[in-house]
């Protein structure tokens, strides 16, 4: 260590010709002096490299020699050294010439010397030959401005940027036939403009902005507005945009309008389950047609015994009957879609409700040999309501539970108040629901994958009959299975309570 100390004093301080050598065997860089008026002193290895010179030819000469004509005749060169003067530095880039005549784009600095008495000796020019980084930053804005005039042209999407609040700050042509808004009327405002006011209450725009930044990418499909007020079916991809430096630049939004496709899924999707309606509806009505038939052959047999005659007569009743709730089911569920259907709103005690509904249904599981429980609550629970309609919500729970409980099964009915609304349950020990089926119990003409094969058929009409008339008292409707045979399911049906009347509140 001391050595090598004792060898580096012994070099000495660094002499004028030392700073020569090291500056005459730069190559990355020409780096040469000019004297005031601007002619060549010195020419290192880097300036013969860079500008095709050797010393011999420069020395001596203007530096304009390296200035295309063009910017001669303006005066740049002399403008650089009065800068250089003027500022004790200046940096430049631009187009210089090699002495083949070629082009090459130049980062310039030219540094003004003094001795030490302050008089002015001339100046340092460095030169850099920066070609190669214009030419990849020229392919680059290029491309940049190639996809800006890309995404600006695209007419079947919308696209355009949003800051890190959400704010709008491009606008491309997709977007305006899409949404109706110019660029002008709509860069600035906040996107959640085109939600609707439901999804605008519930925050909706600014979750989708949360998960685009967590996750990097969010995709969603809904309703979305253009500027008339109109509707129109949107799929939406949200993109988080980071620079390089992973700091958060905002989002990019695609959204695509949907209206059309929507439209014809849902017409393929009604007309399967048109289809699929018919072949039910006529496989529910043949059993029926097919015991009255039988019957009808019957009766006018001279021989046929007074026992017969009863039995036909109670095949026919029976077959009427279920006939007629058939048909009283499509009626009632296609006046309450179309809004026909008119709901009494009077207070009434649900109390009532179970009762005449119990009393209805429990015939017919006494002949099934099913036991059906109740457990009501012994304080008025009190509704507004349409009494008839409630009665027909829990005749149709009650006999779903009556067609999928198995003989010597039972069901129960309770009703109980939960706070501000009462709870009507009814369960039972049948086969029950497939998970994946419990959320479509309530969609019209659905039913089980096995209900055919299982002969717990029908239309598909009670449950969603169930549900349109609970809307319609502005309560809620639930279904709860397991799935497991003897296990059966639970319904359970939430309404909101009202006072007791006046004329009852005192009694």
């Amino acid at each position: 260590m001391n050595a090598r100390n004792s060898q580096v004093t012994q070099l000495g301080p660094l002499t004028d010709a030392d700073y020569r050598l090291m500056v005459e065997a730069v190559s990355d860089y020409a780096i040469f002096m000019l004297d005031p008026v601007g002619r060549i002193r010195s020419w290192n290895a880097g300036a013969q490299r860079l500008k095709g010179y050797a010393a011999d030819e420069v020395i001596g000469r203007s530096f304009e020699m390296f200035y295309p004509q063009d910017q001669i005749d303006i005066g740049l060169p002399q403008r650089e050294l009065d800068g250089a003067l003027q500022l004790g530095r200046i940096e430049d880039e631009g187009w210089r010439l090699r002495k083949d005549g070629s082009r090459f784009w130049a980062n310039v600095v030219i540094t003004p010397l003094h001795d030490a008495q302050g008089g002015h000796r001339g100046f340092a020019k460095v030169t850099r030959d920066l070609t190669a980084r214009r030419e990849h930053e020229e392919l680059l804005r290029q491309s940049e401005e190639m996809f800006r005039l890309m995404v600006e042209g695209v007419r079947d999407y919308a696209i355009f940027m949003l800051d890190p609040q959400g704010h709008i700050v491009s606008w491309n042509l997709g977007a305006q036939i899409n949404k109706g808004y110019t660029a002008e009327e709509i860069i600035g405002q906040h996107f959640s403009v085109f939600y609707p006011q439901e999804q605008r209450d519930s925050d909706w725009p600014g979750h989708e902005l949360k998960m685009a930044l967590r996750d990097g990418r969010f995709e969603d499909e809904g309703w979305r507005l253009r500027k008339d007020g109109s509707r129109f079916w949107a799929n939406v991809v949200i993109t988080a945009l980071h620079d390089a430096q992973g700091r958060h630049r905002g989002f990019a939004k695609v959204t695509r309008d949907l209206t059309q496709h929507r439209r014809i899924d849902t017409l393929e999707h009604e007309s399967r389950h048109l289809t699929r309606f018919i072949a039910v509806l006529g496989h529910e009505l043949r059993n029926p047609l097919a015991a009255i038939a039988n019957a009808t052959t019957l009766l006018p047999l001279a021989e046929t015994a007074p026992q017969r005659v009863q039995d036909v007569h109670g095949v026919l009743s029976r077959q009427v009957a279920h006939l007629r709730r058939l048909v009283d089911d499509l009626l009632d569920v296609g006046r309450i879609v179309s809004g026909k259907v008119h709901m009494e709103r009077t207070p009434m005690l649900l109390q009532e409700v179970v009762a005449e509904a119990v009393e209805a249904m429990a015939p017919e599981f006494r002949k099934r040999g099913q036991q059906l429980d109740t457990d009501v609550e012994q304080a008025p629970l009190w509704v507004l309501g349409d009494k008839a309609r409630l009665v027909q919500v829990l005749s149709n729970l009650l006999h779903n539970a009556w067609k999928f409980t198995p003989g010597g099964g039972h069901a129960r009915v309770v009703l109980a108040r939960d706070g501000a609304h009462a709870e009507l349950r009814v369960s039972d020990t049948g086969c029950g629901i497939r998970p994946a089926e419990l959320q479509r119990v309530f969609q019209l003409f659905e039913q089980g994958e096995d209900a055919a094969t299982t002969g717990h058929g029908g239309l598909g009409i009670g449950l969603n009959l169930v549900h349109q008339v609970v809307l319609q008292h502005d309560g809620e409707v639930s279904a709860f299975s397991t799935g497991e045979p003897g296990k059966g399911a639970e319904f359970v049906v939430c309404l909101p309570l009202v006072d007791a009347p006046a004329d009852q509140a005192a009694t």
